[in-house]
Formats: C-alpha cells, structure tokens, sequence
C-alpha cells in the first residue's frame, strides 16, 4: 500500500524529472542513445554506385530488373533499470538518501526513454533478485518503477551483484540499454560485469555520499554496518583508525576502477551532495561523441 508520504515524493519526483527532460535531457538521450540495429522498410530499383550486397535477389527475378533493399535504423530499444536496494541504500548525510537519488536518476532517465518512444522496466535486487517490472511504455508504468525504488522492503539487506546481473541476463536475452544503479559495495563481479557489458549496452551508475569518504574526527561511538547488521565500537580519534579505513576505501576504489574498465561499460559517478545534471550532461556529451566516431 502507497502511503501519503511516499505518494508525495513519487509525485514531487515526477515533476522534477520531467521538466528536466523537456528542457535538458530529451535531445540528449537521443542522440547518445542510438537504437539497437537497423530494419527493414522497402525495396527500390536498383541505381549505379548501390551495394550489390543488398539486392533482394527475390523481387529482382519477379520483376525483371535489379531492386535493392533500403534499411533504416530501428530507434525504439529496451532499457532496464538495474537498482541496489540494499540496506546502505538507506544511508545519507546531506538530507537526501542514496536511495531517493536512485529513484530521481531512474525516474529523469525513464521520462527521457517514454519520450523517445522506449519501453523501461526495473529490475530491483539487494543480496538477491527482488522484483521485476517488465518493460512497457506509459507515465502510469514508470510512476510504478520510481514507486517500487522508494518504498520496496527488500528481504536482503546486503549487496550480490552477481546475483543480480545473472538474473538480468536470464530475464532479458536480446539486447538492451541497462542501467546497473548501485554504491557498488560488493566484490567479485568482475567476470559477470564484464559478460553482461558485452551482451548489452551497460551504464554502471554508482551512487556515493560524502561521509562515506570520511570518517569523523573525533568520538568513541558505536558504528553499526547496515548490510550485515554488525556492530562494533569505534575510536574516531585514532590515527589507525582512519588510515585503516582510508587504506580500504582507496582500496575497493582502485577495485570498481579496474572493473569498469577492463568491462568497457561507461560510468556515472554520483554524490548525494553534488546536483546531477551536470554528471548527466557530461556522461551524454561523451555519449554523442562515441556514436559520432562509431557512425
């Protein structure tokens, strides 16, 4: 059951993302985001300087003279929203938890997709797969998916992105535009990422706040890991504390670089204390600039 709360966020969300798409984002999205091939529209005579490869060989016998087949590209595609709803989701020192910015991010990128005509749909995951949307194409369908990132009880509280991935890619086996959005706190998934980058066109969204790249300076307090419900004290005033804590975080840093590197899919970073356009502008700049060079 929606709750008053949620509903309101859900509909403060929508006017946001979609006032961003029709002032920012929408000739953006298209032009990053080129359809997945090309498809058939209709024959014609053929003409000199025509690639002989594309005569249609059928239509030619039946009528007597060469014709050629014309191809156009097919612009509709698939996206898939691919969001952690783990617990450390719940986590945000700035007023804004990273889990509502992940709803914002999918709720601005399926607005940006209904109006180029593509269907979205969610697949939501924590320590395991949680629950599918199927891709449609309606404002009711993807006020649904911003639902389901906002108020969804996860059973797991954890993070198994390899669960997730392999869930995707039993679920969805043609091609699609996917959007993995998580803080990325897992290891191990480096051959699975990299498996499902070259089966679709992969986006790792990685979500982080501010406090988590520093820890406070000063206290004895209890410190309480959200995914695995583990507690422990600890001294904020001591040094090895915080080289300990430093060390691990540049650490798994170095880690998520390598993998999206060596997976090459693109990358989005976000911070709940930063606005997002600006990262989204970019990303799509880079985008366009690709498909220009692909083209």
């Amino acid at each position: 059951m929606i709750t008053a709360e949620i509903l309101s966020k859900v509909k403060n969300i929508e006017l946001r993302s979609r006032k961003l798409v029709n002032e920012v984002f929408s000739g953006k999205y298209k032009s990053a985001f080129k359809g997945q091939g090309i498809e058939f529209t209709e024959v014609r005579e053929y003409a000199p300087g025509d690639d002989i490869r594309r005569i249609d060989w059928n239509v030619t016998a039946r009528r007597g003279a060469p014709f050629i087949k014309k191809f156009q590209e097919s612009r509709e595609q698939t996206v898939i929203f691919a969001v952690d709803l783990s617990a450390s989701g719940l986590f945000g020192s700035t007023g804004t938890l990273k889990q509502e910015l992940a709803a914002e991010l999918t709720a601005v990128l399926a607005f940006a997709a209904l109006k180029n005509n593509d269907r979205a749909g969610l697949m939501a995951f924590s320590c395991e797969p949680e629950k599918y949307l199927k891709p449609k194409k309606s404002r009711k369908h993807i006020l649904s998916l911003i639902d389901t990132v906002l108020s969804f009880k996860p059973k797991g509280l954890g993070t198994d992105i390899n669960a997730a991935l392999s869930n995707l890619n039993t679920l969805w086996k043609r091609k699609a535009l996917v959007f993995l959005i998580s803080d990325f706190k897992d290891t191990n998934f480096e051959d699975l990422l990299k498996s499902t980058s070259h089966r679709h066109d992969l986006v790792c969204v990685h979500i982080t706040d501010p406090r988590e790249k520093e820890l406070p300076k000063h206290g004895f307090m209890p410190l309480k890991d959200p995914e695995t419900g583990n507690l422990a004290y600890v001294d904020f005033s001591s040094k090895k504390t915080h080289a300990f804590y430093d060390e691990a975080l540049n650490a798994h840093k170095e880690y998520l670089n390598n993998v999206f590197s060596a997976a090459r899919c693109d990358t989005i970073k976000i911070s709940t204390d930063k606005p997002y356009i600006a990262e989204l502008i970019n990303f799509f700049k880079k985008r366009m600039t690709k498909q220009t060079k692909h083209y």
